[in-house]
């Protein structure tokens, strides 16, 4: 009897956490897809969504229970985790009449939002989000697509602390240092200003990098030089836009499979209409982001972003 006892709580502990650890994922892009991989090694039951075939099959080699339509990913889950490109995607995963996670979810829900967008919508959206009684927190994140296969991502958490405290272990599932910014859209301030220093920081390193190979140092001793020194920064010894320098990084692999032109165009955008609101100055900004729409125009809108020391090198 006390043998059968032991298993009925086994059997019951089990059966109860694994309720907990229900998420629906909606994204699975270049980062969301090792991000969804990750929960499912950290023990989470996860279900997902996400417009491209080639991701969900993807998706399923990984454990991931693929599902038909966003309202499905979002059915009978704890959390669910977004991870889209554009404020008005993420519109449209809540509001859509028939296929919304507003229609779609149960009471009580906590909606992760991963995707890097309008503070303000942020901020709108977790109060919509309450009428509905669930709960929106703006978590966008910070690791590349490294950072995401790695599981080390950096989450920037706005909200309640109590809502952060509820989905701490999901996001630990997927990263490593979750911070709490503040109320809802204070998470997708530090995400933009994080990225306005990205992308500035990605044409100034290339700027670096190519005057020096065209003055004649070996690129190779240059970047060894700049990870030691006062240049030294993510875009330099971590994520180096010059090809045949790093493994592993986008600038080895014809610029594929890591941080959009377009996105990184499209943040710094956001950060420019935040930015007025606040009467902060934008120049750099400015500049940057005319730089990339330029690569966007040629075509080069979802090469990664270090593609602009192709741009800078050629000088044009």
């Amino acid at each position: 009897k006390l043998l059968m006892y032991s298993r009925y709580l086994t059997t019951r502990a089990f059966s109860t956490s694994a309720g907990k650890n229900k998420v629906g994922f909606i994204g699975m892009g270049n980062m969301g897809i090792f991000m969804a991989r990750n929960l499912t090694k950290n023990g989470f039951a996860v279900q997902g969504y996400d417009l491209s075939d080639k991701q969900m099959q993807a998706a399923e080699a990984h454990g991931i229970k693929a599902c038909g339509s966003m309202g499905e990913a979002a059915k009978n889950v704890d959390y669910i985790v977004s991870a889209l490109p554009m404020t008005h995607h993420v519109e449209n995963m809540l509001h859509h009449e028939s296929d919304g996670v507003f229609a779609n979810a149960s009471e009580h829900t906590h909606i992760c939002d991963a995707s890097t967008i309008s503070p303000l919508a942020s901020q709108k959206f977790a109060e919509q989000a309450k009428k509905h009684n669930m709960v929106f927190l703006d978590t966008p994140m910070s690791g590349g697509v490294g950072g995401a296969e790695a599981g080390t991502l950096t989450f920037m958490v706005g909200g309640e602390k109590h809502e952060l405290e509820h989905v701490r272990p999901m996001l630990e599932g997927m990263g490593k240092n979750i911070f709490h910014c503040g109320g809802a859209g204070t998470g997708e301030i530090a995400k933009l200003s994080n990225n306005l220093i990205l992308g500035i920081n990605m044409i100034a390193a290339s700027e670096g990098m190519a005057l020096g190979e065209k003055l004649g140092i070996d690129p190779k001793i240059l970047q060894q030089i700049l990870s030691v020194s006062t240049a030294r920064g993510h875009c330099i010894d971590t994520y180096n836009p010059r090809p045949g320098l790093l493994e592993n990084v986008p600038a080895s692999r014809n610029y594929e499979n890591g941080f959009g032109v377009s996105l990184i165009k499209k943040d710094l955008g956001l950060a420019l209409e935040v930015a007025e609101s606040c009467n902060a100055s934008t120049k750099f900004t400015e500049l940057s982001r005319e730089i990339y729409d330029t690569l966007e125009k040629q075509g080069l809108g979802t090469k990664d972003f270090g593609i602009v020391f192709q741009h800078v090198l050629k000088n044009e």
